[in-house]
């Protein structure tokens, strides 16, 4: 397990995709001053078309999240952010920053840190970044080493002293607000200059108003400014706090709403001071040591939404439950249980097995969550089954499956896989926790129902909560032979042992062995020919050995000097750079068929959304069981291609075989990071996300109402 997940890395790097938004970090000094304040700018430059939001995104969007760590004592702010603009697209209103804009955050140095003393300060951004068709969720780690000292200016001043200038004055405007019948009025006083033509009131809170609602403003006397704003259901608790701009000046408000008669005609509550600086997402600050080069402990996040996280923990559980099924696992699952019928089924026995495969699966599932969130932390487009999309990893897995199919039918007995004698079959924790752990890296191709959707709310999810329902995928795949453990009932039906056992062993090396043959043809798809010669030639140097590994084992000798080929053929894959196929590029190129199906890309399915034409969205990956199942029984049927071009619809088909940081991108966009993934967009625009498992039928009436 250990070797396949390092032999995963050498890829992830390649996996490596740019930021939508780039993002660096300055100080106003580079020798923050004990007892003083100084700043913190977070600068974050978007592509040409592509935004950031602000503190409220109204309708739609993120906020940045910032997670600081920072030595004892140093405190840092909240992020303040400049004015926003609005942003209606396809009937919802955003509040973003277009352009480049810079965020920043107050620095407190406590007087008791002696000048001289190291300041290394770091901070973990999640954001997300968003075109007018896509969004991307980011994130980046940065840092800053200072020292405390005097508080000269930095060579970052200039940029600090622009960014501090964008900022909305606090202070200097006064508001009054009056609920007079189903609108609010914002009387705003002291905004000087402002230009009631081009201004607009933006709330800090989402909840008073909509954020596409009209907003009518009159010039009132004294120079005042009101906003007439329809108001929502209900209001949020508490103060309004917001910002006023007209695009050139903006202006920190907060005061406290009074409801007034509808032939009220002025201010009806004194305004409150302006807060300074404006609330936003809550600031994480953790301790680190200052003469540490780096922080050892992970940033602080925020709790995830309890009903995504429960809905995302529920699939997971279910999509772990259904991969029992799958061909390459269930052997596996009948494998412990016929473990325990043979045992004679010792309740003790059988729970300590129970709780050990469970542990052995969750935990597997667990590790593998955790090396998707690192990798992701570090900026690669990685997502679920991302280990399979190295060839290398195949051919191991290939060379798993074909030794667990020799191994159940007969003809040979190794201690750790076999089930008359193995480790993995005897009673006890390593073999049951060493088959759970087993049971889970092999299910890894597959994502199914449920499964999907659980994983790509994982995504958007705090870490803590991404790993849970990764584990959550671990107890439902164990939840079987968990129930059989426990449950005297579930013992009880289980057959009585017999001679019958050692035949149904036999059947089980049948699916094992299509298991091995299904990832030959991916790695052939993967690799090409030479890919899948070398695969097939480790595969008969790793068989020759087995074979003689049981010869040695039925004249009553060890098996020891007979495993030399099968280690050999495993340092090999260690040691090799797998072919890559000369049509290499776009696996998908190879495999669409003769109607209109064309290669994926974003700016393809923009263009031809554009020129209204209904477009079938069909994410992939060879390796993938219920994406080659669905191509198969839905996709490549006849009836269906026929009415694909009786409609005009062109099927975008994005391979994520090898791995593309485009595909994973837009997988993100939409809330999913494993495949089959499929979209339909009709002739008007309007998107439809289809089920992972299809049917003919499905396809043609989504192609006849297109």
């Amino acid at each position: 397990m250990l070797a396949i997940l390092l032999v995963a890395f050498p890829s992830l790097a390649a996996a490596q995709g740019s930021r939508h938004i780039d993002v660096s970090i300055h100080a106003s000094t580079d020798t923050p001053r004990p007892g003083a304040t100084s700043r913190i700018a977070i600068r974050m430059t978007p592509e040409s078309g592509w935004h950031g939001y602000w503190i409220n995104p109204g309708d739609s969007g993120l906020p940045v999240e910032a997670a600081w760590r920072a030595p004892q004592g140093v405190r840092i702010g909240e992020l303040q952010h400049p004015a926003p603009t609005l942003l209606e697209l396809a009937g919802l209103a955003s509040y973003v920053h277009k352009g480049a804009f810079t965020l920043l955050a107050d620095l407190d140095v406590p007087s008791s840190i002696p000048r001289g003393t190291r300041l290394p300060i770091e901070v973990d951004l999640n954001w997300l970044a968003c075109s007018d068709t896509l969004c991307v969720p980011e994130r980046a780690a940065l840092r800053l080493d200072l020292t405390a000292g005097d508080g000269a200016a930095g060579s970052s001043r200039a940029l600090l002293s622009v960014a501090e200038a964008a900022l909305p004055r606090p202070g200097g405007a006064q508001i009054a607000i009056a609920r007079q019948g189903a609108n609010w009025t914002f009387d705003v006083t002291g905004a000087q200059g402002l230009d009631p033509s081009s201004a607009r009131l933006f709330p800090i809170e989402a909840g008073w108003f909509d954020a596409a609602a009209p907003q009518r403003v009159t010039r009132g006397q004294g120079g005042a400014v009101q906003f007439t704003v329809p108001a929502s259901d209900s209001a949020p608790p508490g103060n309004f706090s917001g910002v006023v701009t007209d695009g050139r000046r903006s202006f920190v408000l907060g005061g406290s709403p009074t409801p007034a008669p509808a032939s009220a005609s002025g201010p009806v509550a004194e305004a409150e001071e302006a807060p300074a600086p404006l609330p936003g997402p809550t600031a994480s600050v953790e301790t680190i040591d200052p003469l540490t080069d780096t922080a050892s402990s992970s940033p602080a996040q925020e709790p995830g939404n309890g009903s995504a996280l429960r809905f995302a923990l529920i699939g997971a559980i279910l999509g772990g439950l259904l991969l029992n099924l799958m061909p390459c696992v269930f052997p596996i699952l009948s494998l412990k249980a016929l473990s325990l019928a043979k045992s004679g089924i010792d309740r003790r026995t059988a729970r300590v097995e129970g709780v050990a495969y469970f542990a052995g699966s969750v935990a597997t599932t667990t590790l593998l969550g955790a090396i998707l969130i690192g990798a992701r932390a570090l900026g690669h487009d990685i997502g679920w089954s991302f280990q399979l999309q190295d060839p290398r990893i195949i051919l191991v897995l290939m060379l798993l499956s074909l030794a667990i199919a020799l191994n159940l039918a007969g003809l040979f007995e190794i201690r750790g896989i076999s089930l008359a004698g193995g480790r993995l079959a005897q009673p006890g924790w390593s073999g049951a926790f060493g088959t759970g752990a087993l049971a889970a890296i092999i299910a890894t191709p597959c994502s199914g129902p449920f499964l999907g959707v659980a994983l790509g709310a994982a995504l958007v999810l705090p870490a803590p909560a991404t790993l849970a329902v990764f584990a959550g995928l671990g107890i439902g795949m164990a939840l079987p032979f968990l129930a059989i453990a426990f449950v005297p009932a579930l013992q009880r039906i289980l057959p009585r042992p017999g001679k019958w056992m050692e035949t149904f062993r036999r059947v089980l090396a049948i699916p094992m062995l299509l298991t091995a043959i299904g990832l030959a043809w991916v790695l052939g798809r993967q690799s090409g020919v030479d890919g899948l010669g070398v695969g097939l030639l480790l595969a008969g140097l790793a068989g020759v050995g087995l074979w003689w590994a049981g010869h040695r084992q039925a004249g009553g000798r060890t098996a020891g000097p007979a495993l030399i080929p099968v280690l050999a053929s495993v340092l090999v894959v260690f040691a090799i750079q797998m072919p890559v196929p000369s049509t290499a590029g776009s696996q998908a190129a190879a495999t669409v068929s003769a109607g209109r199906a064309e290669p994926f890309s974003e700016a393809r399915l923009a263009e031809l959304r554009t020129a209204g034409t209904p477009v079938f969205v069909d994410m992939t990956a060879d390796w993938c069981l219920i994406c080659q199942v669905n191509k198969r029984v839905a996709i490549d049927r006849d009836d269906t291609q026929a009415a694909f071009a009786q409609a005009g619809v062109v099927t975008l088909v994005g391979d994520w075989t090898r791995g593309d940081p485009a595909i994973t991108r837009f997988l993100a966009s939409r809330g999913r990071n494993s495949v089959p993934y499929y979209l339909f967009v009709t002739r008007g625009g309007d998107e439809r996300e289809l089920p992972q498992i299809l049917s003919s039928g499905m396809l043609v009436e989504q192609a006849s109402t297109s």
